[in-house]
């Protein structure tokens, strides 16, 4: 790498510390936006800032939008009376590709972790709980992953649930335990969701 003149290097560094990114594939990145079209380069710097400056949370389901609400809380086709709660947007998406929910989603922006300083309060769930509270939800799918601390999260949520008017599920069959629902392939994503059973 130290061939390089100094801008290549510093754009290996910088590509090098994306997620899934080695300092060789890096290196072949560097190369290939070196004698691309000046033109692919201004779009991509442009999809970069235009990520960082107009992608924000939805005020609703704080999943991923470029607006006030999502595209699927602005969808008046949806069922808003089944939330499905997710980990992070990844999970959403997975799920949106299954095509086996119509419903609304809840993104908690991660799980309980105490070990790593992660409670209740640094999630959404209170959120959560304002929602079924102000009415209309009649079931809450928990479909955060099949880890430790998904789980948990899932009782957690589950318990506080309890003795309320809805019917609380789980996705079932096919998630693997430990497994990212975002790694899961949309067949068995469709059958853990149709497969979810009540846990309250």
């Amino acid at each position: 790498m130290s061939f390089y003149p100094t801008p290549i290097r510093q754009l290996i560094k910088c590509m090098a510390r994306l997620p899934g990114i080695g300092e060789k594939t890096a290196e072949r990145l560097a190369l290939h936006l070196l004698y691309t079209t000046d033109r692919f380069v201004e779009e991509l710097g442009r999809s970069i800032l235009d990520v960082k400056q107009k992608v924000q949370l939805c005020s609703r389901c704080f999943s991923l939008a470029d607006g006030d609400l999502c595209a699927i809380c602005s969808n008046p086709a949806r069922d808003g009376s089944v939330v499905c709660v997710v980990e992070q947007p990844g999970d959403l998406v997975a799920l949106e590709k299954s095509g086996a929910f119509n419903g609304h989603y809840h993104v908690l922006s991660g799980v309980l972790s105490p070990m790593n300083g992660v409670g209740p309060d640094e999630l959404r769930i209170r959120e959560l709980l304002q929602k079924v509270a102000a009415g209309g939800v009649r079931e809450v799918v928990l479909a955060t992953g099949t880890s430790v601390e998904g789980e948990a999260t899932a009782a957690y949520i589950a318990s506080h649930l309890e003795g309320r008017s809805i019917t609380v599920t789980r996705i079932a069959a096919g998630v693997p335990m430990g497994g990212d629902l975002k790694y899961v392939d949309q067949v068995t994503l469709k059958k853990a969701m149709d497969s979810r059973r009540a846990i309250v």
